[in-house]
Order: structure tokens, then C-alpha cells, then sequence
């Protein structure tokens, strides 16, 4: 069968068609002969175009198939499709998010994984998430107040140097500076001058650091030497004769024992002292007549003669 050249020409323009189409929708992403479930979800504004991709983790795995406006509820209704390979709970949902600085939005399908897995014409819940540039917009005043803070800081710490400096002129400034590389200057010298002073008594400084370590050294030996003696069983036998002491001294607050009855006992007092006057008297007597106690054992008896009170102021 001989084909004519009009169909042969006609059949060349629908293949370079087809061909051309097929190219274009491979370079957006798209494979015309592949299938996709389509899916449905809603937001109460719209900022979304028919080129905004789907995605699951920043990959795309679908696209925007429709946006229409609802009258009645007055939200939009967009529809969406995935690849059939995607599966996700019902449960999920469709997040409008901020895709780059540019302002560009896109769809993403976050996993609820759990629940039963949706299938194609489902309707789909949605959130939205706050870009950096909305973010930006709403904290704007906040951070034109805070910009506004720092600038008036800035403004009040420069008015306090000028402060400083009386002499607004250039000079004034200079002659600040060179005050400031004076007292550095000095600073540095003295700084060299303790650094020599430490040089020159290096000696002294390790003696004295080695006698310091020694002597550290000496108490620490003491130390053990002490706990080694049983100092504690020391200070609780000290403890103990204290007690005693006590005791003791109690006791003969109470009058018991012949030290206490005799501090206590005030007939027992008054009979030693008694007894002590007696004794002088004896004692004054035999100083005084001698004579008397020398013929003890004759017969003859020398009567007792009470002394006067000057011989007892005397003796």
C-alpha cells in the first residue's frame, strides 16, 4: 500500500508533537507514563502556584495538580499528586512551608505513622509554617526597638568620652592618646623591673620555696608522729582524770571525807583551832618556866600561872 505524502508529513509533525511534549514534561520532572495518587487538603489563604512541588524531606515526590477557591467555606482547596510508591498514614499532614528566601512555597507530607494508609482522594489535613521572611515581618518592631536601644547606648558611651577628653579638638584627642602610651610605657617598666628584680633574686626565691617545701615537710612528720602517739587515747584519759576531779571536788562541796567534813564541819574547825591555841599556850609555857618542866619527876609541884597577855604579845 503506497502511503501519500500529506499523511507521511502529517504523521512527521504529531511524532515531533508528542516528542516535544514528552521532552518537556522530562525536563520539569515528570513522566508522562507513569501513574499518581492524587490527594486533597485545604488553607485559609492561598500562596501556592501549579509549579510548587510536593515533597517528603526535602525530596519531591509530587506535584500541584489544582488550586480552586471554595465559596461556600471560603478557603482554597488544592489538590496534589504523589508517587504511588509513597505510602502514609491518613493521619498525616500536608505542611505549607517556605522553600528558599525568594518567597517560593511548597507542600510537605508529614508521617503521622500510625493509622490507616491513604488512599488516592483522600482528603488531608493541613498546618502552616512561619517562614524566616513572615517570621522577620512579625519580630520587625522588636527588632527595630532593640536596634534602637544599641544605638542610643552607642550614642551615650561616646558622649561620656567625649566627656573625658575636655579638649574637643584634634589636639585634645592626641594628647589623650599620648597619656594613655605614657602610663603604658610605664606600666611596661615597671613590669621589667619586677621581671629583674625576680631574675636577681632567683636564688633566694628557690631557697626560699625549698626551705617552705621542707618545712611543709617537718609538719607533715609531726603530724603522723602525733597520730601515731594516740593522741586521742591522751586526750580522753585527760578527759577522764578531769572527771575525777571534778568528782572529787564535788564531794567535798557535799562534805563527805575528812577533807570535807572538815571544810563543812564548823565544830570540828572551832576544836583544831581550840586545840592549836592550846598548844601555843603549852608550848609559851615551856619557854617561860622551864624550870617546871625540868623537875617532872621530883614531888614537888610548881603550880600552872596563866600567862599575861603581854608575855603572849611577846612571844
Amino acid at each position: 500500500m503506497k502511503i501519500s505524502r500529506e499523511v507521511k508529513t502529517a504523521i512527521l509533525v504529531l511524532s515531533g508533537i508528542a516528542l516535544f511534549i514528552y521532552l518537556f514534561t522530562y525536563l520539569k520532572g515528570e513522566d508522562l507514563f507513569s501513574s499518581s495518587n492524587t490527594y486533597y487538603t485545604e488553607f485559609d489563604y492561598n500562596s501556592l502556584s501549579m509549579s510548587s512541588p510536593v515533597t517528603v524531606k526535602g525530596n519531591k515526590i509530587g506535584k500541584i495538580e489544582d488550586i480552586k477557591y471554595d465559596f461556600e467555606s471560603g478557603k482554597t482547596r488544592v489538590s496534589f499528586s504523589v508517587t504511588p510508591e509513597l505510602k502514609f498514614s491518613k493521619n498525616s499532614k500536608v505542611r505549607l512551608y517556605q522553600d528558599g528566601l525568594m518567597g517560593g512555597n511548597a507542600l510537605a507530607i508529614v508521617d503521622a505513622n500510625n493509622g490507616v494508609i491513604a488512599q488516592s482522594g483522600d482528603f488531608i489535613k493541613s498546618e502552616v509554617k512561619p517562614g524566616m521572611i513572615s517570621s522577620l515581618e512579625k519580630n520587625f518592631s522588636g527588632i527595630s526597638e532593640d536596634l534602637g536601644t544599641t544605638l542610643r547606648s552607642s550614642d551615650t558611651l561616646i558622649t561620656n568620652l567625649n566627656a573625658l577628653i575636655v579638649d574637643e579638638s584634634d589636639n585634645g584627642l592626641k594628647n589623650a592618646i599620648a597619656e594613655l602610651n605614657t602610663t603604658l610605657k610605664s606600666f611596661k617598666n615597671v613590669a621589667s623591673s619586677a621581671n629583674n628584680l625576680i631574675s636577681q633574686n632567683d636564688e633566694k626565691i628557690a631557697s626560699l620555696l625549698e626551705n617552705f617545701d621542707k618545712t611543709s615537710s617537718e609538719l607533715a612528720i609531726l603530724i603522723k608522729d602525733l597520730n601515731d602517739a594516740n593522741l586521742s587515747n591522751t586526750v580522753k584519759n585527760l578527759d577522764a582524770m578531769v572527771a575525777k576531779l571534778d568528782q572529787l571536788a564535788s564531794g567535798l562541796a557535799a562534805g563527805e571525807g575528812s577533807i570535807g567534813k572538815l571544810l563543812k564541819d564548823d565544830a570540828l574547825y572551832e576544836n583544831l583551832e581550840n586545840a592549836s591555841k592550846e598548844l601555843q599556850l603549852l608550848l609559851l609555857d615551856i619557854k617561860l618556866h622551864p624550870a617546871r618542866y625540868r623537875r617532872i619527876l621530883s614531888k614537888r609541884e610548881i603550880p600552872y600561872e596563866e600567862p599575861t597577855e603581854a608575855q603572849i604579845n611577846n612571844n
